[in-house]
Order: C-alpha cells, then structure tokens, then sequence
C-alpha cells in the first residue's frame, strides 16, 4: 500500500468536502461520516478528506502507485476546479 498527504490552505474546509464527496458520488462510492469527514473510494485506492481549522486534509492511499497517481490527479483537478476563485492548489507529499 503506498500513501500520499496534501493540507489545502482554505476558509472553507467543510464545504469542499461536501462538494468533492457529492460531485464524485456519481461514479464512485463515497460517504459522509457524522463528524464530517468524506471519503471517496476508487475501488483500488481511496481518499478520505478531512476538514479542520483553515485546512482541508487528504489522504489518498492505494495498492500501488500506479492507482495512488489517479486517485490524487482526480482529487486535484475537482479541487482546483471548486476552488478556483479561491485559489486553491493541491500538492500531495511522496508516496511512502
């Protein structure tokens, strides 16, 4: 399993979650959690997102890294999408 971080600097962390979630819930599985996190799961490599206080955290994971370069350029590109007024900018740590 290879794993990959990136802490996106935002005012709004909670509400990107909701919207990444909502967006890719038509063609892939994804939840809510009550504490408001999400996930969203690729089949062979998930990410989960995590709002917290001015930063939206994910961790994307996958079975290698083939799988964990998808899950991060489909989470990058829809971020940077939704946050474009924003400004907002993904950059993922190494894989490990």
């Amino acid at each position: 399993m290879v794993e990959s971080v990136a802490r996106v600097a935002t005012d709004q962390p909670a509400r990107y979650v909701k919207q990444v979630v909502s967006h890719l819930a038509h063609k892939r599985a994804t939840w809510l959690a009550e504490d408001g996190s999400g996930v969203v799961d690729f089949g062979s490599g998930r990410c989960t997102l995590t709002a917290q206080a001015g930063i939206l955290l994910l961790h994307a994971s996958a079975q290698d890294a083939a799988e964990l370069d998808h899950v991060r350029e489909v989470l990058a590109r829809h971020l940077e999408r939704f946050g474009g007024r924003e400004g907002l900018r993904v950059t993922w740590s190494d894989p490990a």
